[in-house]
């Protein structure tokens, strides 16, 4: 959660290095209490490895090259009449990732057998992949027409949110206090996450 907290840092440096993007010095400022704030809210749950870091840190940027690249396409004259609307960009984004992943998972040599077997005695199993499928999907169309609507690294940052919310609760939902610390955390990341939408607007009045 602590590395995958610092995705806006990355997108942001992908977006400005790689595609020209303009970000403000108050709004790359404002990244620390977002990214610290969710720092504090993990800190009691740390436990670390350098594997999980280093495909934390892949996983930032793929996402930021997968936010800059969704928003190109979104942007490009032509190519966003010919796909539609946002759904069908996701659509077909999710269809080619799945078709890439194939390879992968028969290269690992996943066993099938053993899932297929547990797919047709669990139910509970069968209704888990399902509805975990269709919120995951429905999670990260929204979050494209998020990039739509703003750009990737506002987008990052209301992903960093989330792990915030996820943090609160999960805490409510299983009954398990929120320490001091993680409360904290949690009200600085949701405030970072604040200050980051208005502060350009708040700098141009002056």
């Amino acid at each position: 959660q602590i590395v995958k907290a610092a995705e806006p840092a990355f997108a942001a440096v992908v977006g400005t290095k790689l595609y020209g993007k303009k970000i403000s010095k108050a709004k790359w400022l404002s990244l620390i209490p977002v990214i610290g704030g969710v720092c504090l809210a993990s800190l009691k749950e740390l436990d670390f490895a350098v594997s999980a870091l280093i495909a934390a840190c892949t996983a930032n940027v793929f996402a930021a090259f997968k936010a800059n690249e969704n928003a190109k396409v979104m942007a490009a004259p032509g190519l966003k009449d010919r796909l539609g609307s946002v759904g069908n960009q996701f659509a077909l984004t999710t269809i080619l990732a799945f078709l890439m992943s194939i390879p992968v998972v028969v290269l690992k040599g996943e066993p099938w057998s053993g899932f297929v077997q547990l797919w047709k005695t669990n139910p509970v199993v069968r209704f888990n992949v399902l509805a975990s499928g269709l919120w995951f999907y429905g999670y990260n169309e929204l979050a494209t027409m998020t990039i739509k609507k703003t750009s990737a690294v506002t987008q990052s940052v209301a992903n960093t949110a989330k792990r915030v919310i996820v943090i609160v609760g999960v805490a409510i939902v299983m009954g398990e206090s929120l320490n001091p610390l993680k409360l904290a955390g949690c009200a600085i990341g949701i405030g970072g996450v604040f200050l980051y939408s208005v502060i350009d607007q708040l700098l141009a009045k002056k």
